[in-house]
């Protein structure tokens, strides 16, 4: 073609001097105009052909193809390879372009097809992420690694055509800046070691709900990467921690509740204890009007008169006799009130206890699971629960322990 360039400015009457850079510059610009041509192509014709097909096809992976635009970047291979393959045809008068020319097509090849390598082993990735029913595996810390063996290799491949050195000999020289290269990608081994230990241990997996107050985290793992931890807090934001600090430092992950199904409740209610006293009669008979508390107060009733006949104690008022309590019987509504609630978690640990009394009265600690682990709905059943305790604890003649206030002054003056 070039011959023919030439010819052709010969039989038009150029002096031969501008001949051969004249007929080089008119080949540069015929091979640009058909790589660009070619690309054009591809680009609006066959792709567009391509899409369509996969389109209409039942299979899910073909549309991951088009998403991670694997097809658009080996189109970019086209015209690189048009470009190496038709440069002796076009101006091969012109030594020092075609090197040039050879350099950067060769370059373009070889970062382009690790391109398409990366957006392949994206669609890899993504096909993972949606039919694996085991999310901890290590496969995007994997394929974070993979990609950078691929551009690490390009980079190879590309700075050896510039120099125009065989990559063997940019290999044997690696081995010298070992020290170097360990220090550079300190992170990303960290990050793989990290991951690997994660995915052995079953430690964190994307979906679960961790906290790690000292990066300021706590909401869901969005993504485990080489050398990031993404996590997406209840305001919205999201939180970048080192993937080695995962296994460096401690955090709380929260995957054990959200798969037993029970949400821990743990509270307690203040007594004040100058309301703590035994039960008189008519109290009693206040509470037996409780269905919660009909069998507790029957029973008791009954051990509490035989207790008192064995020892022959008729007076209530001796102190050798057994009485009940309002703050034990309150604590025993709790009990039954708890087992008996639809939102409390049956299977799970339920139950009330007294805790050591201090300046702020005796505590009646609540221990319990909601069978609900939703957020917004397990502070609405704790809220109900302590709600009602709150309510009908003067009932029993006790009252809830407060630091007084300027109402409670007002009241005594």
């Amino acid at each position: 073609m070039s011959e023919l360039i030439q010819q052709w400015l010969t039989m038009g009457g150029l002096s031969e001097r501008l001949v051969l850079p004249v007929s080089a510059a008119i080949g540069f610009v015929l091979l640009l105009t058909i790589c660009w041509i070619s690309y054009y192509i591809a680009k609006h014709f066959v792709l567009k052909f391509v899409h369509k097909i996969v389109t209409k096809t039942s299979n899910e992976w073909d549309d991951l193809l088009i998403s991670q635009k694997v097809f658009d970047r080996i189109s970019w291979l086209i015209p690189a390879i048009l470009l190496l393959a038709l440069m002796p045809f076009f101006i091969s008068e012109n030594p020092q372009l075609v090197d040039a020319l050879t350099i950067i097509a060769k370059i373009a090849i070889a970062l382009q097809v690790a391109r398409s390598l990366s957006a392949l082993l994206n669609v890899a990735n993504s096909l993972f992420q949606e039919s694996s029913k085991e999310k901890y595996l290590p496969l995007n810390a994997t394929i974070q690694l993979l990609k950078l063996a691929i551009y690490l290799v390009a980079t190879i491949l590309a700075i050896s055509v510039l120099i125009d050195r065989s990559p063997i000999y940019l290999l044997s020289g690696l081995g010298a800046l070992t020290a170097v290269l360990l220090l550079v990608f300190q992170d990303t081994i960290k990050g793989l070691v990290a991951s690997i230990q994660i995915s052995a241990n079953k430690m964190v997996a994307p979906g679960d709900w961790i906290e790690m107050p000292q990066y300021g985290a706590d909401g869901d793992v969005l993504e485990i990467a080489l050398n990031t931890v993404k996590v997406q807090n209840w305001d919205n934001t999201v939180t970048t921690i080192p993937t080695y600090a995962l296994i460096s430092e401690s955090f709380k992950n929260w995957r054990g509740m959200t798969s037993s199904g029970g949400r821990r409740i743990k509270r307690s209610i203040s007594i004040d204890i100058s309301s703590i006293h035994f039960c008189s009669d008519e109290l009693l008979a206040k509470l037996q009007q409780f269905e919660f508390l009909n069998d507790y107060l029957n029973n008791k009733q009954n051990d509490i008169s035989e207790f008192n006949q064995q020892k022959g104690i008729d007076d209530i008022t001796n102190p050798n006799s057994r009485r009940l309590t309002n703050i034990g019987t309150f604590r025993a509504y709790i009990a039954a009130y708890l087992q008996q609630h639809p939102k409390v978690h049956n299977d799970m640990t339920c139950m009330v206890r007294q805790l050591k009394p201090t300046e702020v009265g005796v505590a009646l600690e609540l221990y319990f699971f909601s069978n609900d682990i939703n957020w917004a709905n397990y502070e609405g059943i704790q809220a109900d629960i302590f709600d009602h305790l709150f309510a009908i604890a003067p009932l029993f003649e006790l009252r809830i322990f407060q630091t007084p206030t300027g109402h409670d002054w007002q009241a005594r003056a």
